[in-house]
């Protein structure tokens, strides 16, 4: 029987002050919430404390149960970890990234080294199960996968000692002889290290907030959204005028005109609707933009036409549209291209019938050194969505085995794409080159769902692995850029467990819906914004 979870908290909250912690104090915990398949959260923190250690937690009677592992968890089958039971901790603290005071219980920084989901194994009862002394588990996470077991290795002498456990990997598909959890120091939720965190924490929580509005911006949003006001101005408007936004003023033209044609059961998109999509989503993606030249896939004539690309500023940009000259252009080549620093010119730039937003991989202060490597999955004609899954689900597995933090999204048509931030070295050849190996690695565990045929008509109507996009000038859309398809779908950063939703399509998520799914989880694909890797040697 589930015990209550505000009974169980009571040593955790008797530990802190809460006037001086950031974290949840776990007054909105509520009932064990296991889903129909059994799953639950779970959640593991790097935490420098007075000692680095990894503390690992498991939702378990509404709480999540706690092990702090000194050396982390591991996937090496052969290695057994130290795992000391302490008190259980809130629901809440599986979001926790911050600092806790010095002088504090636990001072020090903390963030989410790995997240997913849970089941117990072999037992309807977990916390039956820690009673007695032993769990068996399988882990769902970004970095741990697999069977695992947790043992108790004798009881305390005294009151004041902690349980002392081993935390374990079975001998499974899952198993990485070797693997290290400090080879991977960074955060599954912002991208950042601790010392990062410890640096500039990223959010900070509000014990005087509920818990679903607790984990709040550490300085405010670098940039704040439209106003009421603002965006209440834009619907009055008649069918084009001028509208004040970001404190800027833009001519706005045609207002009601459909450039998106409708999705069954919807109305079309009009361009009223985009603008006010743009402004929106503007604080989101600026940080994707900034110091980055702009191609532009214009549809003046709406997304049911076909459209082109533009990437020379016009001259009837407005003067506060900032600008780049790309002095190795040839003259017939683009010279000025647009940057979108600021969220107004985001709103400019869809105005001008720009229905999707192409950001070059490199910066302009360094146009030939990316900070990206990018695979794109293009799927055939023939390819299903479950296949378009499989590959990608091929993917986390090979960067996953590489030690690197990549980032899924979709495409808004029929593909995905991932990510991979680096740190500033690599040229556009050398990691063309690298992605080329991993991607002609990936095809070769599924040939039969690929092809490395240049023209599509020539690939038989299977999938593509795109490594041709690391090069100079080349792009992918931006996340949360729009595609020019009915009903206005986006490229939307997913997690890679979402790969496992049988309902999960490309286009799935639009600017109709995009923008409460962001309310609900925050920008998933903000860890591509840290570029601390290098890429590894290929053997």
């Amino acid at each position: 029987m589930a015990r209550d979870p505000h009974e169980l908290l009571e040593p955790y909250r008797r530990k802190r002050d809460f006037g001086r912690t950031p974290e949840p104090s776990g007054s909105g915990s509520a009932a064990a919430r296991p889903s129909e398949d059994g799953l639950r959260r779970f959640v593991v923190q790097r935490h420098r404390a007075r000692r680095l250690h990894y503390d690992f937690r498991l939702e378990m009677d509404g709480v999540l149960a706690s092990w702090a592992v000194p050396r982390g968890p591991t996937l090496d089958p052969d290695v057994r970890r130290l795992a000391v039971h302490v008190e259980d901790h809130p629901m809440e603290y599986e979001l926790f990234e911050g600092v806790i005071p010095a002088g504090e219980y636990g001072g020090g920084d903390v963030i989410v080294w790995d997240r997913g989901t849970w089941r117990p194994h072999e037992t309807e009862d977990p916390a039956e199960a820690v009673r007695a002394g032993e769990l068996h588990l399988d882990l769902f996470g970004e970095r741990l996968r697999g069977r695992f077991a947790l043992v108790r290795t004798g009881r305390p002498e005294r009151s004041s000692d902690k349980e002392q456990w081993l935390l374990l990997h079975k001998h499974d598909a899952d198993a990485v002889s070797g693997w290290d959890a400090e080879h991977h120091p960074t955060s599954v939720l912002s991208g950042r290290t601790n010392e990062e965190v410890k640096a500039a924490p990223d959010r900070l929580w509000r014990s005087d907030l509920p818990a679903a509005e607790a984990s709040v911006p550490a300085h405010g949003q670098l940039v704040e959204g439209p106003t009421e006001d603002e965006l209440g101005a834009l619907a009055d408007l008649g069918r084009q005028g001028t509208w004040e936004v970001f404190g800027r003023t833009l001519k706005v033209t045609n207002l009601d005109k459909e450039l998106f044609p409708a999705r069954a059961g919807e109305e079309p998109v009009t361009k009223r609707e985009l603008l006010a999509y743009a402004a929106r989503i503007a604080p989101v993606l600026l940080p994707y933009l900034r110091g980055r030249a702009l191609n532009m896939h214009r549809y003046p004539d709406g997304a049911a036409k076909k459209g082109f690309w533009h990437k020379e500023v016009p001259d009837h940009a407005p003067e506060w549209v900032d600008r780049w000259h790309n002095a190795d252009a040839d003259p017939d080549e683009t010279q000025y291209y647009v940057i979108v620093d600021e969220p107004a010119t985001l709103v400019w730039v869809a105005g001008f019938g720009a229905l999707e937003w192409h950001p070059w991989t490199s910066p302009t202060d360094a146009p030939d050194l990316p900070s990206y490597v990018l695979f794109d999955i293009d799927p055939g004609e023939r390819t299903s969505w479950e296949e378009v899954a499989l590959l990608a689900q091929l993917h986390r597995t090979a960067f996953e085995h590489l030690g690197l933090r990549a980032y899924p999204k979709l495409t808004g048509r029929r593909g995905v794409q991932v990510w991979v931030p680096i740190a500033r070295g690599p040229g556009f050849d050398e990691t063309r080159e690298w992605a080329e190996r991993v991607s002609r690695t990936i095809g070769a565990v599924q040939p039969e769902l690929v092809s490395w045929k240049w023209q599509k008509r020539d690939r038989g109507g299977l999938a593509r692995l795109d490594y041709t996009q690391n090069a100079v000038n080349k792009t992918l859309v931006a996340p949360y850029s729009p595609r020019a398809s009915a009903g206005a779908p986006v490229s939307a950063p997913i997690t890679w467990d979402e790969l496992d939703d049988p309902d999960l399509r490309s286009d799935r998520f639009t600017i109709r819906t995009i923008l409460d799914r962001l309310e609900r989880s925050g920008d998933l694909f903000r860890g591509v914004l840290t570029h601390d890797q290098s890429l590894p040697v290929l053997r």
